[in-house]
Protein backbone atom coordinates (compact mmCIF):
# COMPACT_ATOMS: atom_id res chain seq x y z
CA UNK A 1 0.00 0.00 0.00
CA UNK A 2 1.61 3.23 -1.18
CA UNK A 3 1.65 6.60 0.55
CA UNK A 4 -0.46 8.00 -2.30
CA UNK A 5 -3.06 5.28 -1.80
CA UNK A 6 -3.34 5.91 1.94
CA UNK A 7 -3.70 9.65 1.37
CA UNK A 8 -6.30 9.24 -1.39
CA UNK A 9 -8.28 6.79 0.73
CA UNK A 10 -8.23 9.24 3.65
CA UNK A 11 -9.46 12.09 1.41
CA UNK A 12 -12.22 9.96 -0.12
CA UNK A 13 -13.44 8.82 3.29
CA UNK A 14 -13.28 12.38 4.64
CA UNK A 15 -15.62 13.37 1.80
CA UNK A 16 -17.95 10.44 2.58
CA UNK A 17 -17.99 11.49 6.25
CA UNK A 18 -19.67 14.78 5.24
CA UNK A 19 -22.85 12.94 4.19
CA UNK A 20 -25.64 14.30 6.41
CA UNK A 21 -27.65 11.08 6.12
CA UNK A 22 -26.65 8.47 8.69
CA UNK A 23 -27.25 4.78 9.19
CA UNK A 24 -26.72 2.49 12.16
CA UNK A 25 -25.26 -0.70 10.66
CA UNK A 26 -26.47 -4.07 12.01
CA UNK A 27 -24.84 -5.21 15.26
CA UNK A 28 -23.70 -1.67 16.09
CA UNK A 29 -25.14 1.20 18.10
CA UNK A 30 -23.21 4.06 16.54
CA UNK A 31 -24.63 5.80 13.47
CA UNK A 32 -22.21 6.59 10.65
CA UNK A 33 -22.62 8.70 7.49
CA UNK A 34 -24.49 6.61 4.92
CA UNK A 35 -21.94 7.05 2.14
CA UNK A 36 -19.14 5.91 4.44
CA UNK A 37 -21.22 2.82 5.23
CA UNK A 38 -21.76 2.27 1.49
CA UNK A 39 -18.02 2.66 0.78
CA UNK A 40 -17.21 0.13 3.51
CA UNK A 41 -19.62 -2.35 1.91
CA UNK A 42 -18.06 -1.76 -1.52
CA UNK A 43 -14.59 -2.48 -0.11
CA UNK A 44 -15.87 -5.57 1.72
CA UNK A 45 -17.26 -7.06 -1.49
CA UNK A 46 -14.18 -6.10 -3.49
CA UNK A 47 -12.05 -8.02 -0.97
CA UNK A 48 -14.32 -11.08 -1.34
CA UNK A 49 -14.45 -10.80 -5.13
CA UNK A 50 -10.87 -9.81 -6.01
CA UNK A 51 -8.55 -9.79 -2.97
CA UNK A 52 -5.57 -8.78 -5.14
CA UNK A 53 -7.27 -5.70 -6.64
CA UNK A 54 -5.04 -2.89 -7.90
CA UNK A 55 -4.84 0.42 -6.03
CA UNK A 56 -6.66 2.19 -8.85
CA UNK A 57 -9.56 -0.29 -8.75
CA UNK A 58 -9.67 -0.16 -4.94
CA UNK A 59 -9.91 3.65 -5.03
CA UNK A 60 -12.55 3.63 -7.78
CA UNK A 61 -14.60 1.17 -5.72
CA UNK A 62 -14.25 3.38 -2.65
CA UNK A 63 -15.17 6.54 -4.59
CA UNK A 64 -18.23 5.09 -6.30
CA UNK A 65 -20.75 7.40 -4.58
CA UNK A 66 -18.47 10.36 -3.91
CA UNK A 67 -20.58 13.30 -2.65
CA UNK A 68 -23.65 11.72 -4.24
CA UNK A 69 -25.98 13.36 -1.72
CA UNK A 70 -25.12 16.80 -3.14
CA UNK A 71 -27.17 16.06 -6.27
CA UNK A 72 -30.40 14.40 -5.09
CA UNK A 73 -32.57 12.37 -7.45
CA UNK A 74 -35.34 14.94 -6.92
CA UNK A 75 -33.23 17.58 -8.70
CA UNK A 76 -34.03 15.86 -12.03
CA UNK A 77 -37.44 15.08 -13.60
CA UNK A 78 -39.06 11.96 -12.10
CA UNK A 79 -39.05 10.19 -15.46
CA UNK A 80 -36.95 7.43 -16.97
CA UNK A 81 -34.96 10.01 -18.98
CA UNK A 82 -34.58 12.13 -15.85
CA UNK A 83 -33.26 9.12 -13.93
CA UNK A 84 -30.70 8.27 -16.61
CA UNK A 85 -29.57 11.91 -16.87
CA UNK A 86 -29.14 12.04 -13.08
CA UNK A 87 -27.12 8.81 -13.05
CA UNK A 88 -24.97 9.88 -15.99
CA UNK A 89 -24.18 13.30 -14.51
CA UNK A 90 -23.46 11.80 -11.09
CA UNK A 91 -21.04 9.32 -12.63
CA UNK A 92 -19.20 12.06 -14.51
CA UNK A 93 -19.00 14.31 -11.44
CA UNK A 94 -17.89 11.49 -9.13
CA UNK A 95 -15.16 10.54 -11.61
CA UNK A 96 -13.91 14.15 -11.73
CA UNK A 97 -13.87 14.39 -7.92
CA UNK A 98 -12.04 11.05 -7.59
CA UNK A 99 -9.47 12.07 -10.20
CA UNK A 100 -8.82 15.38 -8.40
CA UNK A 101 -8.37 13.56 -5.08
CA UNK A 102 -5.91 11.09 -6.63
CA UNK A 103 -3.87 13.95 -8.12
CA UNK A 104 -3.89 15.74 -4.75
CA UNK A 105 -2.68 12.53 -3.10
CA UNK A 106 0.33 12.40 -5.41
CA UNK A 107 -0.72 9.98 -8.16
CA UNK A 108 0.47 10.59 -11.70
CA UNK A 109 -2.14 11.86 -14.18
CA UNK A 110 -2.36 8.45 -15.88
CA UNK A 111 -3.23 6.63 -12.64
CA UNK A 112 -5.69 9.32 -11.53
CA UNK A 113 -7.28 9.15 -15.00
CA UNK A 114 -7.58 5.38 -14.68
CA UNK A 115 -9.48 5.77 -11.39
CA UNK A 116 -11.83 8.24 -13.10
CA UNK A 117 -12.37 5.89 -16.08
CA UNK A 118 -13.31 3.08 -13.69
CA UNK A 119 -15.72 5.30 -11.77
CA UNK A 120 -17.35 6.15 -15.14
CA UNK A 121 -17.50 2.37 -15.83
CA UNK A 122 -15.73 2.77 -19.16
CA UNK A 123 -15.28 -0.41 -21.19
CA UNK A 124 -17.82 -2.40 -19.21
CA UNK A 125 -17.96 -5.22 -21.75
CA UNK A 126 -14.19 -5.35 -22.35
CA UNK A 127 -12.38 -4.12 -19.23
CA UNK A 128 -11.97 -6.75 -16.51
CA UNK A 129 -11.60 -4.21 -13.70
CA UNK A 130 -14.70 -2.29 -14.80
CA UNK A 131 -16.60 -5.58 -14.65
CA UNK A 132 -15.33 -6.16 -11.11
CA UNK A 133 -16.61 -2.71 -10.14
CA UNK A 134 -19.99 -3.47 -11.70
CA UNK A 135 -20.16 -6.81 -9.86
CA UNK A 136 -19.33 -5.14 -6.55
CA UNK A 137 -21.95 -2.41 -7.04
CA UNK A 138 -24.57 -5.08 -7.83
CA UNK A 139 -23.55 -7.10 -4.76
CA UNK A 140 -23.86 -4.08 -2.47
CA UNK A 141 -27.29 -3.33 -3.96
CA UNK A 142 -28.43 -6.90 -3.25
CA UNK A 143 -26.90 -7.01 0.23
CA UNK A 144 -27.61 -3.53 1.50
CA UNK A 145 -30.41 -1.89 -0.48
CA UNK A 146 -32.55 -4.55 -2.15
CA UNK A 147 -34.90 -5.42 0.71
CA UNK A 148 -35.88 -1.80 1.32
CA UNK A 149 -36.03 -1.12 -2.43
CA UNK A 150 -38.32 -4.05 -3.27
CA UNK A 151 -40.99 -2.93 -0.77
CA UNK A 152 -41.68 0.14 -2.90
CA UNK A 153 -42.51 -1.61 -6.18
CA UNK A 154 -44.78 -4.20 -7.75
CA UNK A 155 -43.31 -7.70 -7.74
CA UNK A 156 -43.15 -7.85 -11.55
CA UNK A 157 -41.03 -4.68 -11.70
CA UNK A 158 -38.71 -5.94 -8.95
CA UNK A 159 -38.21 -9.26 -10.74
CA UNK A 160 -37.40 -7.37 -13.96
CA UNK A 161 -34.81 -5.22 -12.15
CA UNK A 162 -33.26 -8.33 -10.59
CA UNK A 163 -32.96 -9.93 -14.04
CA UNK A 164 -31.20 -6.81 -15.35
CA UNK A 165 -28.89 -6.78 -12.30
CA UNK A 166 -28.06 -10.48 -12.82
CA UNK A 167 -27.36 -9.84 -16.50
CA UNK A 168 -24.74 -7.21 -15.60
CA UNK A 169 -22.76 -9.58 -13.39
CA UNK A 170 -19.93 -12.01 -14.13
CA UNK A 171 -19.98 -15.63 -12.97
CA UNK A 172 -17.89 -14.68 -9.92
CA UNK A 173 -20.31 -11.89 -9.03
CA UNK A 174 -23.28 -14.24 -9.35
CA UNK A 175 -21.58 -16.84 -7.18
CA UNK A 176 -21.11 -14.27 -4.40
CA UNK A 177 -24.67 -12.97 -4.86
CA UNK A 178 -26.13 -16.40 -4.17
CA UNK A 179 -24.28 -16.44 -0.82
CA UNK A 180 -25.81 -13.18 0.45
CA UNK A 181 -27.98 -13.56 3.56
CA UNK A 182 -31.49 -12.35 2.63
CA UNK A 183 -34.99 -12.55 4.01
CA UNK A 184 -37.12 -15.42 2.73
CA UNK A 185 -39.20 -13.03 0.61
CA UNK A 186 -36.16 -11.34 -0.95
CA UNK A 187 -34.52 -14.68 -1.75
CA UNK A 188 -37.80 -15.87 -3.30
CA UNK A 189 -37.82 -12.85 -5.60
CA UNK A 190 -34.21 -13.50 -6.62
CA UNK A 191 -34.97 -17.15 -7.39
CA UNK A 192 -38.08 -16.13 -9.37
CA UNK A 193 -35.95 -13.71 -11.40
CA UNK A 194 -33.43 -16.45 -12.13
CA UNK A 195 -36.12 -18.87 -13.27
CA UNK A 196 -37.14 -16.47 -16.09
Amino acid sequence: MTTQYRKALHLIDAAHAEDPKTITPPNTTTPIPYELHYANKMTKYLTLHTPTASETLSLAIRAQHLKRWEIPRSSYPMTKIGYHSWRSNLQKRQAELAEAICLEAGYEAEEAGRVAALVRKEGLKSDEETQVLEDVACLVFLDDQFEEFERGYEEEKVVGILRKTWGKMSDRGRELALGIDMSERARGLVLKALEG
